[in-house]
């Protein structure tokens, strides 16, 4: 049987350690949430992300934008919020509607108020091993796995997935860990061979229940980015749980594993962000 990581009570963890910080330090700090349109998912993420603020003892913005915004009228948008010193960071929630260019306007977010990691200078960050912010759900599923007393330090490590936002800054991230990394994506031939080196397997494929036994050594720390609704209305991974579990050492559910520490990730940006407009 294996360990169920839970990501609810590791987040639980993170933003109690986030809120101590803001009270003991009387941080005040604000996030600012833009939303473009009503996708009923990006919808529930914010109102989430609110929710979360709330708890940290932080403040947040709102701005909920009709479908037809411009993309100029939200580069104006976020310009104006760049240079108000009381918001230390600013959140874009993707998806943008069509009519609107993401790389865009993740550039023009300030590098400081970069809560989602996702800026080209963020990013390059990681990649040469300085500081700044990581992509909150990469940098989730390393507290994850290091709070669950999982060896990254020279592990094997498998991620299947090459995204900008969880596959290239998972792989980063675990090299600065120590460990040895592979990432496979849709031309790797003979993958589940490839897979089944892993110690560490890192699913971020987009496709639900895609990794099943097959794909896992026997023994092998799994870690499920996925989230999808299956035709049964219930939620499911990238990993197929009931095959999977029983040949591994630890597993994350879905839901209740990785998806809860993207928020404790982001609002520890938050702080971290704080701290950086003030030095």
């Amino acid at each position: 049987m294996a360990k169920i990581i839970d990501g609810k009570k590791i987040s639980a963890q993170v933003k109690d350690e986030c809120r101590e910080r803001v009270a003991k330090e009387g941080l005040d700090v604000t996030l600012a949430v833009i939303q473009v349109g009503n996708d009923p998912a990006s919808s529930v993420y914010v109102g989430n992300k609110k929710k979360a603020c709330e708890y940290m003892g932080m403040h947040s913005l709102s701005y909920e934008l009709p479908e037809e915004t411009t993309e100029e009228e939200l580069l104006a948008l976020v310009e104006k919020l760049n240079r108000d010193e009381k918001v230390h960071g600013i959140l874009v929630q993707l998806p943008l509607p069509g009519h609107i260019d993401e790389d865009k306007v993740i550039e023009t977010i300030s590098p400081k108020k970069d809560v989602d990691g996702f800026h080209p200078q963020s990013v390059g960050a990681l990649s040469i091993g300085q500081p700044g912010f990581v992509s909150c759900t990469p940098a989730g599923v390393i507290q994850l796995l290091k709070r669950s007393g999982v060896e990254i330090d020279g592990s094997e490590c498998v991620i299947v997935g090459r995204s900008n936002i969880v596959g290239k800054p998972m792989a980063m991230l675990m090299l600065r860990e120590n460990a040895t990394v592979t990432v496979c994506h849709s031309h790797t031939k003979d993958l589940k061979e490839v897979t089944k080196r892993a110690d560490i397997l890192i699913v971020a494929v987009g496709r639900p229940r895609f990794i099943t036994r097959d794909y896992v050594k026997e023994g092998a720390v799994v870690i499920d980015v996925g989230i999808h609704r299956g035709e049964d209305n219930k939620l499911c991974g990238d990993v197929d749980f009931d095959d999977v579990e029983p040949v591994a050492s630890a597993i994350t559910p879905v839901p209740g594993g990785v998806g809860p520490m993207t928020i404790a990730m982001l609002m520890n940006n938050c702080v971290e962000a704080k701290g950086i407009q003030n030095a």
